[in-house]
């Protein structure tokens, strides 16, 4: 072997080398994650459920195999605000098919597959490693990594254990012992997520997923995006979000996807493609939140219910551009009047409040039409239910507006606006037909459309008139 000559550059070169040496087989140490990723891996420590939903080639998995290492060694860095352990682990890491797992889960947690040599030079660090078990079938798999784990601190020393699946092995091959955690990569079928929910609930441990959701709204995505199922949380993660691309490389990649597949694939956002009422990209309607200028009218759209949420969203009207923001949403199942009122009226009780036809309906309690339940409450109520100046009400000339202005760029939604978002993405047709499920916000935002002719500001005519002249 070369050895470098022992003079004082010679020295320097060698600690060069060795220090990369070093990093090279102890990644784990100079890992620091884009604000999403670590956005991602503090919210462990909050929520049981959680899902990384972000573009292709955006570090997604990288991520995920540097928080399972630093679960498996109990080797985590002083930043780290997540899910820990401090004692050794028993986990599962499972992907689409055992070559998917190899070439992704393993080659990132351990190193190049088949080359040991490499073992050691991604995510677990090469001191810990103890033992690698090979996958039978499957050419330079493996099924089950063991690693040394602690031993400093308050961490306990001993030996951590991740198995490595696929989902094609079907749910049985994951109904095995008691897990302290689970992360799997590449959306999985429903069913081997529960079965990997159900092997953590001994321990309440994490469960974890990353994934770009091209499916669309499968039902695994709607447990966290549509259903919101309690101790879930997700992360959406685009290509504009991480470090390693410029401006310039991004917009090339974003433009190269076929436009149906670019929600998902540039930001992780699921689509519904031809099926979708509104099929207009999310990235072109939704804004940053801003303060909204106080001569610009606004106006409250209101959807009743009970079971389903009571809804209200808040519009801003840019006349002079004519672009609608909606820039506010409320959402409540199972409350009275007065608590959705109190809410309401907490954004702006001049708002004008634009309501729908059944609010006529009366109570059958009191007797009394909801809408005058809700006026006696204290809200704006506008004189007449939400209709065109024509007096009609039907839904699909509502939903011909709202698509007319978000192609026009004329309809803007704030990026907070989460729970109009949710619905935005399920949005969509059967046979035709709008399905009416999970709408309320969609319902209540095309009332306020209905009703726009009615949007006031709170700025008083005399002071409006003296901003004016104080202006020019």
């Amino acid at each position: 072997m070369y050895r470098l000559p022992d003079t004082p550059k010679g020295n320097l070169a060698a600690a060069i080398l060795e220090k990369a040496r070093r990093a090279r087989q102890n990644r784990i140490n100079y890992y620091r994650p884009y604000e999403r990723q670590r956005e991602f891996h503090a919210l462990g420590s909050k929520y049981r459920e959680r899902l990384l939903s972000a573009a292709n080639q955006s570090g997604k998995t990288f991520s995920a195999a540097m928080e399972t290492a630093m679960h498996m060694t109990g080797r985590y860095p002083a930043w780290w605000e997540g899910k820990a352990f401090e004692r050794p682990t028993a986990g599962l890491a499972a992907s689409v098919t055992s070559e998917l797992t190899r070439d992704g889960i393993q080659r990132l947690l351990l190193g190049r597959p088949g080359v040991v040599s490499e073992y050691g030079t991604a995510a677990i660090p090469r001191d810990a490693i103890k033992e690698l078990k090979p996958r039978a079938g499957v050419p330079n798999a493996i099924s089950h990594i063991v690693v040394r784990h602690g031993g400093g601190g308050d961490v306990q020393a001993g030996e951590s254990v991740l198995s490595l699946k696929s989902y094609d092995q079907g749910r049985e091959k994951f109904q095995a012992d008691t897990l302290d955690y689970a992360w799997l990569d590449e959306e999985p079928p429903y069913e081997i997520y529960t079965e990997a929910l159900t092997r953590t609930n001994t321990t309440l441990g994490p469960v974890y997923m990353t994934f770009t959701p091209l499916k669309g709204m499968s039902q695994t995505v709607m447990r966290f995006l549509i259903d919101k199922v309690e101790g879930t949380i997700t992360v959406f993660m685009g290509i504009y979000d991480v470090g390693h691309y410029t401006k310039e490389q991004a917009d090339a990649i974003v433009a190269s996807y076929p436009r149906h597949e670019r929600e998902a694939r540039a930001y992780g956002k699921p689509v519904l493609g031809s099926g979708a009422v509104f099929p207009v990209a999310e990235s072109q309607i939704v804004v940053t939140s801003f303060s909204i200028p106080d001569d610009w009218p606004r106006i409250c759209g209101l959807d009743l219910g009970w079971e389903h949420p009571t809804a209200a969203v808040w519009l801003a009207h840019n006349r002079d551009a004519d672009i609608v923001y909606l820039y506010d949403v409320y959402k409540q199942a199972e409350q009275v009047p007065a608590v959705h009122a109190s809410a309401i009226k907490a954004r702006g009780a001049w708002i004008p409040v634009a309501w729908p036809h059944d609010a006529l309906q009366t109570q059958k309690d009191t007797g009394v039409p909801m809408r005058d339940t809700y006026r006696d409450e204290g809200l704006n109520m506008l004189p007449e239910r939400s209709q065109f100046e024509d007096g009609s009400i039907g839904v699909e000339p509502g939903i011909q507006i709202m698509l007319n202005r978000m192609v026009k760029g004329q309809f803007k939604v704030f990026s907070n606006c989460e729970d109009w978002l949710s619905e935005y993405r399920i949005y969509h047709r059967k046979e035709g037909v709008i399905v009416k499920q999970k709408d309320d916000a969609i319902d209540a935002s095309r009332g306020g459309i209905m009703m726009l002719r009615y949007a006031r500001n709170n700025v008083p005519e005399n002071f409006r008139i003296h901003r004016q002249n104080w202006r020019s």
